[in-house]
C-alpha cells in the first residue's frame, strides 16, 4: 500500500536467469528456511515463455504447499491501473495531465488548491499520506486486526488525508501518498460517471482477458487457491489474510497473479494501452527514494548492469509485490509473504541483476 524501506523486496538470488530454474528456486527456498518468508510465487516471462515456480507453504499451521497460480493482494500495483485509465481518459480528451483538479472534482480538495492531475498521479501534489497518519485502523504500518476489517469510504480516506498539513506545496517536491491514488480513482469515477473499478474492468482487465484480477471493494475474502499473509500484532506473528480492501480503494485494493499482472504491464509498457505520447509521460521519471525514480503510475528502478526497468511495487499486511519489466521485454512478478526472519537490504539490487543483466 505504502512505499517504505520496510517493502524492500524479501529476495536475495545469486545465480543467472540463465542457469537452472533449481537454482532460483533454492535461494528462494533458503528465505523460507530462515522464516523471511512463509512463501513466495514468481514467474518470469520472456521472448513469450513463462516460468514460474512456488516456494514455501500457504498456511503455517498445516504447511501446505504454495501454489503458483495462486492469488495475491497486490498493493499499490493498483496505481499502474487507475494512472492508466486516467492517461486514456487524457488521450480521449476528458482531461489534461496539467488540469487543476478542481476543474473536473469540484470540492473535493481545498478551495483554491492548484494540485494538478499530473501532480496527483506523479506523488507531487505535496497530499499527507492518510495511510502514515498513525490513527488506528488507518495506517499501513501498524496492523490491528478489529480495525483493519472496518469498512470505509474514499471520502473518509480523503478527509484523513487533509486532516494533516500538506507536507510541501504542490510541485515542490516529491512524497509518496497513497492519498493522490484515492483522488485519482475518483477522477476517474466523475469522468466516467461509473465506479473506477467498472472502469478498470471495461478499459483493461475485459480487454487483455485478466481474469483472476479483481477489485474486490468491501469483501475480505481471497479467492483460492491463495497463501496467507501475516503481521505482527502485540508482539505476536498472526494471520492478516481478511482486511477491507476499502482501506486502499485506488490506491491498493486488488488482488491478482503473477500471470495476469506480467499480461498487464507487457501491454501498458508495450504500448498496447495508451498512446506512445502518454507511455512516454508515464515513463518521466523523477528522483524518489531509496534510489527509485517515480513516473505517472509507473516506478524506475536502475539496473547494477546499467539500463532501467519499470513497473510497480506493492506492499499491504502480509503481502509483498514487484512486477518489473525491462525494454527488451522480460518481465518479472514476485509476490513474496513476509514472515518473521530478517531480509537483507540490498536484496533488489541483487534480484534484478540475477533477472536482468
Amino acid at each position: 500500500m505504502i512505499l517504505t524501506k520496510s517493502m524492500t523486496l524479501a529476495l536475495a538470488l545469486s545465480t543467472a536467469l540463465t542457469g537452472p530454474h533449481d537454482s532460483l528456486r533454492q535461494q528462494l527456498d533458503a528465505l523460507v528456511q530462515a522464516r523471511a518468508l512463509s512463501a513466495a510465487l514468481v514467474l518470469v516471462r520472456d521472448g513469450g515463455e513463462d516460468w514460474s515456480t512456488a516456494v514455501g507453504y500457504r498456511d503455517a499451521r498445516t504447511h501446505a504447499p504454495a501454489d503458483a497460480r495462486g492469488y495475491f493482494r497486490v498493493g499499490s500495483v493498483t496505481k499502474s491501473f487507475v494512472a492508466t485509465v486516467l492517461l486514456q481518459l487524457s488521450d480521449e480528451g476528458a482531461l489534461g495531465l496539467d488540469d487543476r483538479v478542481d476543474k473536473h472534482l469540484p470540492g473535493a480538495l481545498p478551495e483554491g488548491s492548484p494540485i494538478t492531475v499530473r501532480q496527483l498521479l506523479n506523488h507531487t501534489s505535496g497530499l499527507f499520506d492518510y495511510a502514515g497518519a498513525g490513527i488506528p485502523g488507518w495506517s499501513a504500518r501498524d496492523y490491528r486486526p478489529k480495525e483493519t476489517l472496518y469498512d470505509q469510504t474514499p471520502q473518509e480516506l480523503l478527509a484523513v488525508g487533509l486532516s494533516k498539513r500538506p507536507y510541501f506545496e504542490p510541485g515542490g517536491g516529491w512524497h509518496y501518498s497513497n492519498t493522490n491514488y484515492v483522488v485519482a480513482a475518483m477522477l476517474v469515477e466523475k469522468l466516467t460517471g461509473k465506479p473506477y473499478a467498472q472502469a478498470v474492468k471495461e478499459r483493461v482487465l475485459r480487454p487483455l482477458r485478466l481474469e483472476h484480477t479483481l477489485l474486490p471493494g468491501h469483501d475480505t475474502a481471497m479467492p483460492r487457491p491463495h497463501a496467507r499473509g501475516y503481521a505482527r500484532y502485540n508482539g505476536r506473528t498472526v494471520d492478516a489474510t481478511r482486511m477491507n480492501p476499502s482501506l486502499e480503494f485506488g490506491a491498493g485494493e486488488m488482488i491478482s497473479t503473477t500471470a495476469d499482472l506480467a499480461t498487464f504491464f507487457d501491454a501498458l509498457l508495450g504500448g498496447k494501452l495508451t498512446s506512445q505520447s502518454a507511455l512516454k509521460q508515464m515513463r518521466a521519471t523523477l528522483p524518489a527514494s531509496d534510489g527509485m525514480r517515480y513516473g505517472l503510475g509507473l516506478q524506475e528502478f536502475r539496473l547494477p548492469c546499467g539500463g532501467s526497468v519499470y513497473g510497480h511495487s506493492g506492499g499491504t499486511f502480509g503481502y509483498l509485490t514487484y512486477v518489473l519489466r525491462s525494454d527488451s521485454g522480460r518481465t518479472l512478478v514476485l509476490s513474496a509473504n513476509p514472515y518473521t526472519g530478517q531480509t537483507p537490504a540490498d536484496a533488489l539490487p541483487k534480484a534484478l541483476g540475477t533477472v536482468f543483466c
